[in-house]
Order: structure tokens, then C-alpha cells, then sequence
């Protein structure tokens, strides 16, 4: 896992070290554009090759922000701990990239005509609180909500909190279906595509003998 986290961070600082000119450049190259696919005369006109795939994976690498990529590593150092106890390292960096993967390739199919990079982790991070919560559904999950400027503290099972964070993805990935504007620059398509991918990952991954504990080794709070 903190290979993972290093990687994603050293990417980060690399993309710091662009002029913006570059950084468009890297992040066309390298983010996963979905028209590059889907409509190929845009694609070679603007010099990216269809037949290269390697960004399905590579935007998983990439952030837009430090407030994106200081969320999503902090979100999988909550979840990812205990699974990668209980998978073994190898599994789990399995279970991550290809979550990531497939992330990429529902956000891909369900946006094809889009001309913007997506960028992030959230699609293997979604898949990797997926397995958590079928692994681990009765930890409690210490949840922040902001009531105007209020913080509210409350603490939930980790199937609940997967569950209605699941939900809320497919509302707002429909929503967008028949309103693009609504998706806010939010790839929630990676996030569902990713969910569903981690949680059936974990059933191919895991030991069938294996039954859903409760965790007692690291933090539970997101």
C-alpha cells in the first residue's frame, strides 16, 4: 500500500514540476481521454494513438489538485491497512490496479464522446472500500458532516457507509446520464465501475473459507 501512496505522490510532485503548457500535454497523454477510443478521428487529429491503453491505468497515477490527491491517499490509508493484512500485499496491489482498470474503462464507455482527461485514484480506491466493507462490514466508521459550519460526528457499519456512499454515486452517475452538467467535473461512473469491480475482485482474490470479521488492528475513521 505505501507503494501505492509513494507512487501517486512522487507522480504528483513530477506534474508540479510542469509549466502549464507541458502539464496539459502530460496529463492528454496520459489521463484517460475517452474520445481517444471512441471517436478515433478526433483522437489521431490530436496526436493520441487509440491503440495505446496505458492510460486506463496511468490516470489512476494522476491528480488535478492537492486537495484530491491528499483525500484519496487518506481515504486509502483508512480502508487499505486491514485489507491488505488480510489479502497479503500481492492481492491487494491486484485488487487495487485492477479495480483502477476498470474504473477507468466504465467511466470510458459511459462518457465516449467526452474530450477531458480524467484524472485519480477514486476509481481503485471505491473498489478497495468495496472488498473493505464485504470483508470487514461491522467496523465502525466514524463519519464527518458539515451542517452549515457545524461539524457532526456519527459513527456507522462499514457496509452502511459503503452502501450509501455507493448510492449516492449511481444517483448523481444517472443524473448525469441525462444532464451531463450535473456530473460537476465528478467521474462518478469510475467510482461505480470501481465499486463493483473491488467487490467482485474480493470474492476471486480471497480464500473461500474465509468469513467477515471484525477488525481490531488499525483506524477505522474517514
Amino acid at each position: 500500500m505505501w507503494l501505492i501512496i509513494g507512487t501517486n505522490v512522487l507522480a504528483y510532485l513530477y506534474e508540479m514540476t510542469l509549466d502549464p503548457a507541458q502539464l496539459q500535454t502530460f496529463l492528454y497523454q496520459h489521463g484517460l481521454v475517452p474520445a481517444r477510443y471512441f471517436v478515433a478521428a478526433w483522437g489521431w487529429q490530436a496526436g493520441l494513438s487509440p491503440f495505446d491503453f496505458t492510460p486506463f491505468l496511468t490516470n489512476t497515477f494522476l491528480h488535478g489538485g492537492i486537495l484530491h490527491i491528499v483525500m484519496n491517499m487518506w481515504t486509502l490509508w483508512i480502508f487499505g491497512p486491514a485489507l491488505e493484512d488480510r489479502l497479503g500485499p500481492g492481492r491487494f496491489a491486484i485488487l487495487y490496479l485492477a479495480a483502477g482498470i476498470l474504473a477507468s474503462f466504465t467511466h470510458a464507455v459511459f462518457n465516449a464522446g467526452s474530450t477531458a482527461p480524467v484524472l485519480g485514484a477514486s476509481g481503485a480506491i471505491a473498489g478497495i472500500i468495496a472488498a473493505y466493507a464485504v470483508r470487514f462490514p461491522f467496523a465502525w466508521i466514524r463519519v464527518l458532516v458539515l451542517i452549515v459550519i457545524i461539524p457532526i460526528f456519527f459513527s456507522v457499519p462499514a457496509v452502511a457507509f459503503a452502501g450509501i456512499w455507493f448510492l449516492i454515486q449511481v444517483l448523481q452517475g444517472t443524473s448525469e446520464l441525462f444532464m451531463p452538467s450535473a456530473a460537476g467535473g465528478i467521474a462518478w461512473w469510475a467510482h461505480i465501475g470501481g465499486f463493483l469491480s473491488g467487490w467482485m475482485l474480493l470474492l476471486m482474490l480471497e480464500h473461500p473459507a474465509h468469513a467477515p470479521v471484525r477488525y481490531h488492528g488499525g483506524p477505522w475513521e474517514t
